[in-house]
């Protein structure tokens, strides 16, 4: 097994990106492996990791197609619907809750 290099934060060389980097690039690794990560200390818990990816082997984002657009205007319209009440809540259901702020706090609603 072998290691992938490691570089402190903010220490990275030139021509590798993180996934984020490269998003913002209009690139996505394109199957290619990790080439290095970053590693940044934290005081109590374990280094947070970032992956870093060659830039020179990246390939360009795909276009979004009508069928994609489409099903992602599904996914978030159902992510809206209250599994309690089956009510549109107007904003994304928090997963803590699992369901519309009224269905979950029945007693802090404004029925005067």
């Amino acid at each position: 097994m072998s290691t992938i290099p490691t570089y402190p934060w903010r220490l990275a060389p030139e021509g590798l990106a993180t996934f984020r980097q490269l998003r913002a690039r209009g690139l996505r690794p394109g199957g290619q492996d990790v080439a290095a990560q970053l590693e940044r200390p934290r005081r109590r818990r374990g280094p947070l990791v970032a992956y870093l990816y060659r830039i020179d082997r990246a390939l360009p984002v795909r276009p979004m197609t009508e069928a994609k657009r489409a099903a992602l205007a599904r996914a978030n319209a159902a992510r809206r619907v209250c599994p309690e009440c089956r009510r549109d809540a107007g904003y994304r259901i928090p997963p803590s809750l699992g369901m519309c702020t009224p269905c979950a706090h029945p007693d802090t609603s404004t029925a005067a």
